[in-house]
């Protein structure tokens, strides 16, 4: 069991539709409960009424020190991944409530089984924010066996992360001319999206109290889905959404490619008491999933640095070759994120990273590639489907670098042409002198970051990794750690997000079209046209282009809105006009649906040319519609 419990001076919820078919019953209309401790609450396999019982009553003595006495619970399935059957859950969820009551709790509950809308205003004292979780007591040992007592070991958490939760920070605005502003006296007017990712990054709270829009739009589009059978945090990717992240994957990697890294592949797991990489984690700030093997224990890789630094290490090179540029897509890395905080595409256990990393002489050459590759990445999003107006960055430096690089932190800022939020330390705790990330802000206000990089001053001398200079000397280079896009995930939450925004704004929501698992849909009026509908098909998947069509018995009506709900770039409708004139009759989803005539060639030629230097996959699934299994019910 797991509950995020929120004091809260009141909470507005409103049931939206049934997601499973046993949801209670309920009104869809707004509920409001002020003064009340919200117990967000996600019922695991394996909870029983016992751990019922305890949630009340460990939530019952914050009662007492908050001086309330009133409690809403609140089903929230997304506060894990590994969910009991939903007829176990409502029965512990209504043991709660009448455990809550048998003790004098006044108590409220939202119904179990819906999607709803909520709004909440939470306190701001340092107990009003609570995540809790529960487990059910481990089996009795057997009698024939010798007793024995379970130890629980304590989490591995590095230096690095306890010191980003303690480090005095101080917040500016970064202007485009270099100046910084101190955050109190900035006016951001005009700035709403900086002045949301500047509170969000500044409080430091991950906790999530509410389901992203992405992730019902991730599993009604059928591209992903949490999976119940494996740790939090690991996703099932259905066979759109493995087309999506695979041509996601391929663009980043031909982009690197061009800037000239040079691809490498390195182990997933490494022995935790490697002098170098012990060292290195301590300076890291992220959580590791650990095992065992033999007599060694290993850690899984949170990112591609272990592997590409070893292999440094091993390689001889000169500043005539620099800057080496090494780079790896991992498929996974892995961070052991704190369950409250992982949700939908946005946070996980597991994701895919694109890691590039330059090696360089000193730190003039060091700042001519970082620019570079600050340019490389702002490309790269923007032909992702990501541009400037989408996110914010995140700079963070000492204030000793500061005064002795303001050029160069000037050169980038005024690159990027909009204000940054500056995090400036006293001294460095890190192992980099300098980092700048891309943050997308969400429809909830909160923030991930993509692409990044970093300027590393320790970890060449940490790994022993040296080149020869021009006098013949052993020298240890500065080393660079870019990802051009930040996790592949993530760039699809935020697409995905992206899209949600732009619908409530009154556009039709999209993903970019060379990502898009159909580009066209062909629907024929009736059956007669079917095998006119194949021709026309097999035309246009020559070119590239993936298509389907739509052979099913609904009504022609139905199959518009159908490809409309599956956000369609293209759909071609097809009778005997059609196919007697040889123009198609097609409606244009960035247009609204506006209906548009063209031939087939000047449709391919139309699609070509807006897809024109991405990479190309064909059709995930099969070409008609009714030899298709359904992945999301």
């Amino acid at each position: 069991m797991r509950i995020l419990q929120l004091h809260s001076n009141f909470i507005f919820f409103k049931p939206v539709e049934k997601e499973i078919s046993i949801a209670e019953e309920a009104e869809k209309v707004e509920n409001r409960v002020e003064e009340v401790v919200v117990l967000f609450t996600a019922i695991e396999e394996g909870d029983d009424s016992t751990l019922a019982q305890k949630a009340i009553d460990d939530a019952r003595a914050f009662l007492g020190k908050l001086k309330v006495n009133r409690i809403l619970i609140y089903p929230f399935a997304h506060l894990s991944s590994n969910l009991a059957h939903p007829s176990a859950a409502l029965k512990i969820i209504k043991d709660m409530e009448a455990y809550a009551k048998s003790k004098g709790i006044e108590t409220f509950r939202a119904p179990f089984g819906w999607n709803k809308q909520f709004t909440i205003s939470i306190k701001g004292h340092p107990l009003a924010e609570q995540a809790r979780s529960y487990a059910p007591a481990p089996p009795a040992a057997v009698e024939a066996k010798a007793p024995c007592e379970a130890k629980k070991e304590e989490e591995l958490v590095s230096a690095a992360l306890k010191a980003e939760d303690t480090m005095k920070s101080y917040w500016h605005i970064l202007q485009t001319d270099g100046s910084l502003v101190p955050i109190e006296e900035y006016k951001f007017k005009g700035k709403s999206n900086l002045q949301k990712f500047s509170q969000y990054e500044i409080k430091k709270t991950r906790a999530v109290t509410q389901m992203p829009p992405h992730v019902p739009l991730m599993k009604r589009l059928e591209i992903a889905d949490y999976e119940p059978g494996s740790d939090p945090g690991n996703i099932r990717w259905y066979p759109k959404g493995r087309m999506i992240k695979s041509l996601l994957e391929q663009y980043v990697s031909l982009r690197v490619a061009q800037y000239g890294g040079m691809e490498v592949e390195t182990p997933l797991m490494y022995d935790f008491n490697h002098p170098s990489l012990s060292s290195y984690l301590n300076r890291f700030p992220a959580r590791q999933y650990v095992l065992k093997s033999e007599d060694k224990e290993l850690f899984l890789r949170f990112a591609a640095c272990f592997g590409q630094f070893l292999m440094a290490h091993d390689a001889q090179f000169s500043y005539k070759q620099m800057p080496i540029k090494l780079y790896e897509l991992t498929r996974y890395s892995f961070r052991r994120e704190k369950s409250g905080e992982v949700v939908g595409l946005k946070r996980l256990r597991a994701f895919t990273m694109p890691d590039c990393h330059a090696f360089c002489t000193d730190l003039e050459q060091a700042k001519k590639e970082f620019m570079i590759r600050f340019n490389l990445c702002l490309d790269v999003l923007a032909n992702i489907g990501l541009v400037k107006d989408d996110y914010e960055i995140a700079m963070r430096f000492t204030k000793d670098f500061y005064a002795e690089h303001k050029d160069f932190i000037t050169e980038l800022a005024s690159a990027f042409g909009k204000p940054i939020l500056a995090e400036v330390w006293n001294e460095r705790f890190f192992y980099f002198a300098l980092k700048w990330d891309l943050n997308f802000v969400d429809n909830q206000d909160k923030a991930a970051a993509l692409s990044t990089d970093q300027i590393d001053v320790e970890n060449a001398n940490r790994y022993g990794i040296t080149y020869v200079d021009e006098k013949g000397e052993k020298q240890y280079p500065l080393i660079l750690h870019c990802s051009p896009s930040g996790a592949i995930e993530r760039d699809i939450y935020a697409l995905l997000e992206k899209a949600y925004r732009e619908q409530m704004t009154g556009k039709a929501p999209m993903l970019p079209l060379w990502l898009s698992p159909t580009q066209v849909r062909i629907i024929p009026i009736s059956d007669k046209f079917l095998d006119k509908v194949g021709d026309l098909a097999h035309q246009i998947d020559a070119h590239c282009i993936r298509v389907d069509i739509d052979d099913s018995s609904s009504t022609l009506q139905k199959k518009i809105r159908e490809a409309e709900q599956e956000w369609i770039p293209y759909i071609v409708v097809v009778g005997e006009k059609e196919v007697e004139s040889g123009t198609l009759s097609i409606r244009d989803r960035e247009q609204k649906g506006k209906q548009e005539n063209f031939t087939a060639d000047q449709l391919i030629a139309k699609v070509s040319e807006k897809i024109s230097g991405k990479p190309f996959k064909p059709l995930p699934l099969p070409m008609y519609l009714s030899k298709r299994p359904q992945f999301h019910g």
